[in-house]
């Protein structure tokens, strides 16, 4: 039976349908959300700077990065596009975030297992590497340091080889590298 509300047309399944209309909505319905899930994940995709993901495993610690990885485009990316003294997001679209599977040391610092947000305030010589409880949030917009659980300081290589696309690494020794345009800032993190 086909009724209408507020101007749009309604499909009335109820147990007296046939089971045909009941596996043509059940199909209708799959379709659409099949449909659904595909274009998010095109769109995300076709981002100019694409999502990413760094997932890596040391001595039974897996430590994962999600971000987004921006392109430098012929311009210059530190001390201009992201200015020096300033939180940066660590990347593109949505904040950066890790995530630890056990409690750890960062160059030294503790921190509880879990996920933060990972902010940075880059300098011309040393960087501010930045631990948040808020994790979930785009940017660095609604960035709070009273939920800063670790500050680490960094030195930073300016003369590293050129990188097109923000990237985020992580060796076997358990040091995690953020290195883009001619820039490289790591740290090491360590099972505790």
């Amino acid at each position: 039976m086909i009724g209408k509300h507020s101007g749009y047309p309604l499909i009335n399944v109820s147990k007296q349908a046939s089971p045909a209309i009941h596996l043509r909505v059940l199909f209708l319905s799959a379709v659409l959300l099949i449909g659904g899930t595909t274009a998010q994940a095109q769109i995300e995709n076709n981002r100019p700077s694409p999502p990413a993901k760094l997932e890596a495993s040391i001595n039974g610690l897996t430590v994962v990065v999600g971000y987004s990885r921006p392109s430098k485009k012929g311009r210059k990316i530190f001390g201009e596009l992201e200015p020096y003294g300033e939180v940066w997001r660590t990347g593109a679209n949505e904040t950066t975030w890790i995530d630890f599977s056990q409690d750890v040391k960062v160059n030294g610092q503790p921190i509880a297992k879990g996920r933060y947000a990972l902010f940075s305030i880059p300098g011309e010589t040393e960087w501010t590497i930045i631990f948040n409880e808020k994790w979930k949030d785009w940017g660095a917009y609604a960035y709070d340091d009273k939920k800063d659980v670790l500050r680490i300081q960094v030195p930073a290589d300016n003369q590293a080889p050129e990188t097109e696309q923000f990237t985020v690494a992580m060796d076997s020794t358990g040091q995690l590298s953020l290195t883009w345009d001619r820039t490289r800032v790591a740290f090491t993190i360590r099972k505790t």
